[in-house]
């Protein structure tokens, strides 16, 4: 269904009263995640005045997030730092001529691929001039909104971003004070050795810059694997092993295996899985409540793609968690190391599979006052590597969805065809 959006100019939302001013020095793993920029849709069912309530709560929550509102600059020495300019985030309203009823909710992703219901950018910005965030609220005729939001990765995590967004929806529904208080402290993460020298002593040379960004044509597609295929196949590991697995584990371990299969690579090619995990708990001190910069670390599994194809769903698992038990290790060994080390750089490859834990973040928890959304799916942002983020159909389904961008045209239906033949309930 072909439908029309029409948008407001835009504007700058800032911070409804005075904040601290200064430059804010940015996290190693903050940096790690430079010019990275996702876009997500979130879909309400309701919302009377949705724009001119979120533009207000935005308002608020951006004092006591005030670096939000800010601006990265370069300092003298190369250093990326933010700028607490209270500038503000982008703010544009929009209208649309269908309900979404009719769009299905936009249970079908290819209806949002135009990039209608994302925000057009601030006009006469340059790269370091962008906002951290741009929003798009969009108002259907059936009284429901969504509202499209792009931001830049290197102001906070996943669930840095939750935090922020259950932040604006608590403003929205009236708070005075925001629950959780967002805390900055990005000095709690320490640089890995290599990169600290002593007074006099020039830095390790920088990491060289990645290789031109390949082009694989990959294609997108919605996987909704059911909760009783998931029971069975955490039942499968507890006989394998004895002990509980999680669903992203045994979903991750489905993906990989199929999608390894899809793509029909030589038995002796080696396939790569990665994804990032919550490592807040691991400094010392762990990192408190409310810190919502980036804190993980990548989990990296690499096996044959012959014994992955062959393997049980089980076993696969089984490979997921003893890498992630690894994990403490790993990133102890990140922040001693005295050589140049850069895990957070992934390999540009299409026997690479990158993984996006969405379902535990606490997207589905935002409320602007109307309930939770509906529909919350990635738009862009995720289709230069073989992507895969776990999340939630739209409400009220009962089960878990990939949405996918991990295989070129020709690899797709092979990839479907496993998934349908899978899935218990299918």
């Amino acid at each position: 269904m072909t439908f029309t959006i029409v948008r407001s100019s835009g504007i700058m939302v800032q911070p409804s009263e005075p904040t601290p001013s200064g430059m804010l020095n940015l996290s190693v793993i903050d940096k790690s995640r430079s010019g990275v920029n996702l876009s997500i849709l979130f879909v309400f069912k309701h919302g009377h005045e949705a724009a001119n309530v979120i533009k207000e709560a935005l308002s608020k929550a951006l004092v006591s997030y005030y670096p939000i509102a800010g601006r990265v600059k370069e300092s003298s020495n190369g250093e990326l730092q933010v700028a607490c300019t209270a500038q503000g985030v982008w703010f544009v309203e929009a209208s649309a001529n269908c309900s979404l009823d009719s769009v299905n909710y936009f249970d079908n992703i290819h209806l949002v691929q135009n990039d209608e219901l994302l925000p057009t950018p601030p006009p006469e910005t340059t790269d370091t001039d962008d906002p951290f965030m741009q929003f798009q609220v969009t108002h259907f005729t059936c009284k429901g909104f969504s509202i499209g939001l792009k931001f830049n990765h290197r102001i906070c995590d996943g669930f840095g971003l939750g935090q922020f967004l259950n932040a604006v929806g608590e403003f929205a529904r009236g708070f005075q004070h925001p629950k959780i208080a967002p805390v900055w402290k990005r000095e709690a993460i320490p640089a890995p050795t290599w990169m600290v020298c002593a007074p006099g002593v020039p830095k390790a040379l920088p990491p060289p810059p990645p290789p031109p960004t390949p082009d694989y044509d990959l294609q997108h597609a919605y996987i909704d694997i059911s909760i009783e295929q998931i029971s069975k196949l955490k039942n499968e590991f507890v006989d394998l092993t004895g002990e509980i697995c999680s669903t992203f584990e045994v979903v991750t371990a489905s993906i990989w295996r199929f999608r390894t299969r899809a793509i029909d690579l030589e038995k002796h090619t080696n396939v790569t899985l990665a994804f990032g995990e919550d490592v807040r708990q691991l400094l010392d001190p762990p990192l408190p409540e409310g810190f919502y910069g980036n804190c993980f670390f990548p989990v990296v599994v690499r096996v044959s793609s012959g014994w992955l194809t062959e393997a049980s769903n089980a076993e696969v698992v089984k490979l997921i968690k003893d890498a992630k038990a690894r994990l403490p290790t790993e990133f102890t060994k990140w922040l001693k190391s005295d050589e140049m080390d850069d895990s957070f750089a992934y390999s540009l490859n299409y026997t690479t599979l990158i993984m996006s834990p969405w379902h535990k973040v606490g997207f589905n928890q935002v409320d602007c006052g109307w309930g939770p959304a509906v529909h919350i799916l990635p738009v862009d942002g995720f289709n230069i590597l073989p992507v895969a983020a776990v999340g939630f159909p739209p409400a009220p389904t009962k089960s878990i969805r990939l949405t996918t961008w991990c295989v070129n045209t020709p690899h797709l239906p092979a990839l479907l065809h496993y998934y349908r033949d899978f899935d218990v309930t299918a």
